[in-house]
């Protein structure tokens, strides 16, 4: 059984003609056309009721080892590219060309329909959506309230929840809304809107909007479809217009995110929209103890900002001893310091340690001309403005082809009344008489048309009622047909100047709406002055000592400070048997008394180790570094049973050694040396053997024991 070949999604230049991918993407497809499943269900069924399974499982009809096709593979390809398709272009990914998502082009269809300039409550428009949109309501009223708190489509009015507190908005029969002017004005034009069947083939709907505005860089958008994400971020209105003026001038330009929330963001890496930005709160500081965060990072809430400060507070990164949350129509969160602690020191612990400081990855992919793909912001922004040239084009060809049509109709009005053509009508007895006497009554003028005359333009004329004729005004009728003439030289010279004409069209948008629309985020030009965690944290944490009861830790109260430390240092703890284990700081660690050292961790610190292995007795010494270790796993740096005589940072200059007395022993102390010509093995290396002698006493500056007549004091490593 051969396989179908897959349907193609086809490219179209024309961004108001049916898209092929509405024809093509049918979620739902009947039985009769899944590729071989109804002759293969009966061939399966027909095979059982013969017991002929093994003539059935040998048929290459349904599976063929070499190609591996067969029934459910192509059922499965089929349905999951269908599946694919529908998620990624009617659902997920937004397009460039009027920059929605279907559900929200739909939503914006159905307010227009609805439109009288009057607020209208969102549930009556979810309903409407509904006629639409194939999903639930809940989906519908969610993404009215998410274009709402965008500000530039939709005005609401109630609670439409907040940017800031993240409280969620009220329920649809509570709220209203209506269009924006802005979108009124920039998004509908139904004479040049391409409308196809809704799902279920009882209204239309529009395949695109003519959408004027860089709409899909404006709002931003996110999505997860099958095998591709889109994270798009918004940007500021009237900086797209002005790099759009700039794109037809052909001058450089650069178009960088706004956030509704404000906050400062570090672009050094956005790369045109395939990087990621940080983005920081803004803290501003409060008489001597106080910090107040007055603008969020794109993606925090203020209840969510302060979870994550509450949890630093926990893990002890912060030193603040109150929160109090003054939010209303502005963020206002003020932290009161402990006693002692530096305002400027406290905002770089709240950059390191909280969400005041994040980055975000950005991705734009985007439908475009019926295509999944992924585009810069500037690539974005050259297809919108190609297309916005492209509708004012069509826009003004279409309002040309109305003057023509009106100086038309305007014209066969002065010349029937005026030259009183309607006079020759009145003793013509039949409707073809009548006709054919207007026509003939216009041969004398007929160098004042533009086409000739036609029997629809006869029909318009004796429709004319008598009223009409005897208050006919000739002075104005003439002053209207000079204003149509000269507004058709002023469309003709914008069509012949289109991109003087767009500029000053986008020239336009900014001087009405810059006011409306400033920058909310800062943009730091230098980027983030990099927090240096480790130097901050230096001494965050006191690790001490309880000797008597042999604990270890930060929690310890009381007891002998060994050293501080940051949370993030990780700390080694050495045992005189050899073994050793690297750990976090901790809050308490039981180490016994046989520990002989401990200290942060440093895996390219060289030591020296002098220790008894316990089969033979013999003494060995080794220098070393501990190298890579896992957290809270026993290692070792000698044998089992060992005994650890010596251990010390760095090489010492010498090695004194004592041997217990011994029958017939003739060397009682040496001095090994110099230790830095020892090689350095790895941490579970053996060693070099130091003696075979039993040991009573190590040290490595000159003692007070240390006899200079004894014979062989000088020991030798090799």
């Amino acid at each position: 059984m051969s396989k179908k070949p897959r349907k193609k999604i086809s490219s179209s230049a024309n961004v108001n003609e049916p898209p092929s991918l509405f024809e093509n993407m049918e979620l739902f497809s009947n039985s009769e056309t899944l590729p071989g499943k109804q002759e293969d269900v009966e061939a399966v069924e027909n095979a059982d009721e013969n017991g002929d399974n093994e003539e059935l499982n040998n048929s290459s009809a349904l599976y063929d080892e070499q190609s591996g096709s067969g029934p459910l593979r192509e059922l499965m390809d089929q349905n999951f590219l269908q599946f694919a398709s529908y998620t990624i272009c009617n659902r997920a990914i937004p397009t460039v060309e009027d920059g929605f998502k279907p559900v929200q082009r739909r939503i914006m269809h159905a307010l227009k329909e609805k439109d009288d300039g009057r607020f209208i409550k969102v549930a009556n428009v979810v309903g409407h959506t509904m006629q639409y949109h194939p999903h639930g309501d809940a989906s519908i009223a969610d993404a009215i309230v998410n274009l709402t708190n965008k500000r530039y489509l939709i005005e609401g009015q109630g609670n439409f929840g907040s940017i800031h507190t993240g409280d969620r908005a009220a329920a649809s029969r509570y709220i209203e809304c209506r269009l924006t002017d802005l979108a009124r004005t920039q998004l509908y034009n139904q004479k040049i809107t391409t409308y196809i069947p809704s799902y279920d083939g009882r209204n239309q709907e529009p395949v695109l909007l003519p959408c004027k505005l860089p709409l899909l860089l404006m709002l931003g958008a996110e999505g997860i479809a099958v095998g591709l994400s889109t994270y798009i971020m918004p940007h500021n209105f009237i900086e797209l217009l002005e790099a759009q003026i700039n794109i037809i001038r052909q001058k450089p330009f650069q178009v960088l995110p706004d956030f509704p929330t404000g906050g400062k963001m570090d672009v050094a890496e956005y790369a045109d929209g395939i990087g990621k930005i940080k983005v920081r709160a803004t803290i501003a500081t409060r008489d001597k103890n106080k910090l107040v965060i007055t603008q969020l990072p794109f993606g925090q809430t203020t209840e969510t900002l302060i979870n994550n400060i509450e949890e630093a507070i926990r893990k002890k990164k912060l030193a603040v001893k109150q929160i109090n949350d003054y939010t209303a129509e502005k963020v206002e969160i003020e932290l009161v310091l402990a006693s002692g602690t530096s305002q400027e020191r406290a905002i770089q612990m709240l950059y390191a340690f909280t969400s005041c400081e994040s980055s975000v990855s950005t991705r734009p992919v985007v439908l475009y001309r019926n295509r999944p793909v992924e585009m810069t912001t500037s690539e974005i922004l050259k297809a919108s403005t190609e297309l916005l040239m492209d509708l004012l084009k069509r826009e003004l060809e279409l309002r040309l082809n109305e003057l023509d049509d009106l100086f038309h109709s305007k014209t066969l009005e002065q010349i029937f009344i005026e030259e009183r053509i309607y006079q020759r009508i009145e003793e013509k007895v039949t409707w073809e008489e009548v006709q054919k006497a207007v026509i003939s009554g216009f041969e004398p003028f007929l160098n004042r048309l533009r086409r000739a005359i036609t029997l629809e333009d006869v029909d318009r004329l004796l429709q004319i009622k008598i009223r009409r004729i005897s208050r006919y005004d000739i002075n104005k009728s003439r002053q209207e047909i000079e204003n149509i003439l000269e507004e058709e030289g002023t469309v003709k010279n914008n069509l012949n100047q289109l991109k003087r004409y767009t500029t000053q069209y986008l020239t336009n948008l900014i001087k009405k709406y810059r006011a409306q629309y400033p920058r909310l985020t800062e943009v730091v030009g230098s980027g983030f002055k990099q927090v240096e965690v480790r130097k901050l944290t230096a001494t965050e944490l006191s690790l001490k000592i309880d000797r008597a009861n042999g604990y270890i830790g930060t929690e310890i109260k009381g007891g002998d400070e060994l050293f501080q430390c940051s949370s993030l240092d990780k700390i080694i703890v050495v045992w005189d048997d050899g073994s050793y284990k690297m750990m976090p700081p901790p809050d308490k660690l039981f180490v016994d008394s046989n520990w002989i050292y401990c200290q942060i961790f440093n895996k390219t610190k060289e030591f020296t180790a002098v220790y008894l292995e316990p089969e033979y007795g013999f003494t060995y010494i080794k220098r070393f570094a501990f190298g890579g270790a896992i957290q809270h796993k026993d290692y070792r740096l000698a044998p089992e049973k060992s005994k650890i005589l010596l251990f010390q940072e760095d090489a010492p200059e010498s090695i004194f050694v004592k041997y217990k007395p011994a029958k017939h022993q003739q060397i009682h102390q040496q001095v090994f040396s110099p230790l830095a010509e020892v090689r350095i093995k790895g941490v579970a290396a053996r060693g070099i053997q130091m003696t075979t002698k039993s040991i009573a006493r190590i040290v490595t500056k000159e003692p007070g024991w240390w006899k200079e007549s004894e014979r062989g004091s000088k020991g030798i490593l090799t």
